[in-house]
């Protein structure tokens, strides 16, 4: 085999994040050998016969990385996707599965990786799924861009492994019709300015981001538009002034959006102004348009205000599972005291507070903070304390020492600092929270080398249709720590 050309294989596994492991067909006799080399492709699904080009080859150890170029041959159990993007859009990996498919695929791999780093026996509890594995996501970050270079405006999801490249998703299937009906309007209008998107490269153009929160309970619909303030267009890369008036803009926008005939209710539309260079949705400048800068949504009997910033979990009944199943572990911690470390808005602090003496709950996101203390006086819950800093700084300001702690990282996983004082507390039980099964590994890793042990693990499938799982770890603190 050789780097740079194509070869014909068929996948045997499916390890996460959405990884094939490729078995490759030799083209001939001469080239038998080649069928001992397994080749890492993405994106690809157990049983299929692809094409890939090698890209990476490590003769000693038989391994080699692939670039998918074709599906020649379907998986035995794929069906038809709901949404005519699939496989293009960058936004979903398994919508070509059947739900239960997609549910043991996640099962398996998820128990691959415990089995991996767990040293002594425990109970792996099968995935428990979404009520609902379409139109469930609660919020979308869509893009402005064009689908090929110099195309016409586009807004929606980057293409399958394109960082500059954006398609039009207005039929997404894993979000409400609602959304469809706004980004379509919203991609009208901007198109009728003349304006061109913000260039991750030159650092010019008008349009940068949309975002949409919709409750899945409540209906409530908050739209922010995100822009720059560059408001010329660009031909030949020389620029030109527009006649372009942002505030006739903005109220059009106001009218057309108001005018859709949606089913949930628009709450706010917000503009938020951005003129950093950096590749994310952060606000220089936030103006209310119409309504208000927040909506809600109800979680298990609570209800929670959600900005623009908050952090929420995207799936609001998958979330339900998730913190019926994180209450599940917890169990009796009447009279106790309850760290929830890396709290957000105070989901499951607040979830918890109903049974122990007190939560305290730490986040280094102080609008987060801030929208936890709201929300948990508005929920009449009063045995909860909320404080906006870094955990590995806060943990040595909190005099009050904790019986019991809910971890529920970023993605990353926790700093090893933080991880190291977190043990130092040696609480009983832990539970921990992961949305990234990998750092989740790690993270075991060093708790269990530090004395606790894994009692049982539960994958809750937040994410359908896509390659992301959540993870739900009760472990315990041995004897002999």
């Amino acid at each position: 085999m050789k780097k740079g050309m194509d070869y014909i294989g068929v996948v045997e596994r499916v390890d996460f994040p959405n990884k094939g492991f490729v078995r490759v067909i030799p083209d001939c006799e001469e080239n038998a050998a080649d069928a001992e080399i397994r080749v890492t492709v993405k994106g690809v699904l157990e049983g299929q016969k692809v094409k890939f080009r090698l890209s990476k080859l490590h003769v000693s150890s038989k391994k080699g990385e692939g670039r998918l170029l074709e599906v020649i041959t379907p998986a035995p159990q794929e069906v038809k996707a709901p949404c005519a993007l699939f496989g293009s859009c960058g936004g979903c990996a398994y919508q070509s599965l059947p739900y239960e498919a997609q549910l043991a695929l996640k099962e398996e791999q998820i128990r691959r990786l415990m089995d991996g780093v767990i040293t002594e026996p425990y109970e792996f509890m099968p995935i428990r799924r979404s009520p609902q594995p379409l139109h469930y996501r609660n919020k979308m970050e869509f893009s402005f861009g064009n689908e090929y270079k110099d195309g016409p405006l586009a807004l929606g999801l980057h293409k399958k492994g394109s960082f500059y490249d954006v398609l039009t998703t207005d039929s997404c299937q894993i979000v409400h019709e609602d959304y469809n009906l706004i980004l379509r309007e919203v991609l009208s209008l901007c198109k009728e300015t003349g304006l061109a998107h913000f260039h991750k490269i030159t650092h010019k153009g008008y349009f940068r981001h949309l975002v949409v929160r919709r409750g899945l309970k409540t209906g409530e619909i908050l739209v922010n538009l995100v822009t720059s303030s560059d408001t010329k267009t660009y031909i030949g890369g020389q620029a030109e002034e527009m006649n372009f008036v942002e505030e006739d803009f903005l109220k059009t926008l106001c009218d057309r959006l108001l005018a859709l005939p949606l089913e949930g209710k628009i709450a706010g539309i917000i503009h938020i102004r951005n003129n950093s260079v950096a590749d994310v949705v952060m606000s220089e400048k936030t103006t209310v348009l119409y309504g208000k800068d927040h909506f809600y949504e109800e979680l298990l009997g609570l209800k929670f205000r959600i900005t623009p910033f908050s952090f929420f979990q995207t799936n609001s009944l998958g979330a339900e599972v998730l913190y019926s199943t994180a209450r599940e572990f917890i169990g009796a911690v009447d009279g106790k005291l309850v760290y929830d470390l890396y709290s957000g808005t105070g989901t499951i602090a607040q979830m918890v507070a109903s049974v122990a003496r007190k939560v305290i709950g730490v986040e280094i996101v102080e609008e987060a903070v801030e929208a936890a203390k709201e929300n948990a006086k508005a929920n009449g819950i009063e045995n909860c304390e909320f404080i906006a800093g870094d955990v590995l700084k806060v943990l040595d300001t909190i005099e009050e020492r904790p019986d019991m702690i809910i971890l529920d990282p970023p993605r990353d996983g926790i700093n090893p600092k933080a991880l190291d004082r977190i043990i130092n507390y040696g609480v009983d039980n832990l539970v921990y929270i992961s949305c990234k099964p990998t750092s989740l590994q790690r993270d075991l890793v060093t708790l269990q080398e530090r004395g606790y042990r894994v009692v049982k693990v539960c994958p809750v499938d937040e994410f359908p249709m896509t390659a992301h799982t959540e993870t739900c770890v009760l472990l315990s603190k041995t004897s002999e720590a």
